[in-house]
């Protein structure tokens, strides 16, 4: 990769951090996908590169990934050119022209309310770090947050007597969140035996690893897994699963399609369907049922 195409490339990921507000996991994903397609064989040129040069390349991935990671390498491109065209660089977005590979519909594992109050009772609370864990746990499953959105969760986000959460979700968005009363006990007893923060930065989040530092993604991610485990859960269980496990559960038992879209902090009523597997149809006729306008 010659030194033009990394200078475009830093530049576009200033132009994701700064002007499009995007998450530092998703700049770092955007700019993997655009490096690794111009670092390929063919050596690519941004400034040139055709649409016949975008195929070729998913054409050779295919074979090494996913229909999904094609798809996730193909709107990277899309975004890396669309930049390209907003500074003037180019005149046309080669990526556009070229068809996204067809994505089955996916649904993620789910757990039954009795799996979750399995893994809940397994956490070992005579522990600072037990309680911790359940606490996490709590948040992932009681309040739907993405495993960043619980990393990222700050002291000052807990408002007991209001019962709900402040919580900063992509984009720097921001939503509250209801706090039932079982994560709000586990939040305050693990508060109560929280570690002590290594530095005035770290004081400020709620979870902490054992050197008194804000946890990362990975850590949350290796306590789902092992309270799985330990609860004799043999699904395929990540912090994703604790979301959809609690956007699920709230509309089987008869929530508001869009109050579940505001908790889970989506933008299109879409996504949260394809969360909450409910059939388009089924949602879509119970908007025509209720619409005056169809009552003729």
């Amino acid at each position: 990769m010659d030194s033009g195409t990394k200078n475009l490339l830093r530049d576009y990921a200033y132009h994701l951090r700064m002007e499009r507000r995007t998450s530092p996991n998703t700049v770092a994903s955007y700019v993997k996908d655009a490096r690794d397609f111009f670092d390929s064989p063919a050596s690519p040129a941004p400034l040139s590169c055709s649409s016949s040069e975008v195929s070729a390349y998913l054409a050779e991935r295919s074979a090494q990934v996913t229909k999904r990671t094609q798809a996730h390498i193909l709107s990277s491109l899309r975004s890396f050119f669309d930049f390209l065209v907003l500074e003037n660089l180019r005149k046309d977005n080669p990526a556009d022209k070229v068809e996204a590979p067809k994505i089955g519909r996916y649904l993620p594992e789910v757990l039954s309310i009795e799996e979750v109050d399995m893994i809940m009772d397994g956490v070992d609370l005579s522990s600072p770090f037990g309680k911790r864990d359940r606490a996490i746990l709590e948040v992932l499953y009681g309040c739907g947050l993405r495993v960043s959105e619980a990393a990222g969760l700050k002291i000052s986000d807990i408002y007991f007597e209001e019962a709900f959460l402040r919580v900063i979700g992509k984009g720097d968005k921001e939503r509250l969140v209801p706090l039932g009363e079982s994560a709000a006990d586990a939040l305050a007893a693990h508060l109560e035996s929280r570690i002590e923060a290594d530095s005035p930065q770290s004081e400020a989040f709620v979870f902490l690893n054992r050197f008194g530092r804000p946890m990362t993604r990975v850590a949350i991610f290796n306590i789902v897994k092992a309270a799985a485990l330990a609860a004799g859960i043999r699904k395929e269980i990540s912090p994703h699963t604790f979301r959809h496990s609690f956007a699920t559960h709230l509309i089987e038992n008869g929530a508001d399609l869009r109050s579940v879209q505001e908790m889970l902090g989506h933008e299109s009523i879409l996504t949260t369907e394809i969360y909450t597997h409910i059939d388009s149809a089924t949602w879509q006729a119970a908007v025509l049922e209720h619409h005056p306008g169809n009552k003729k």
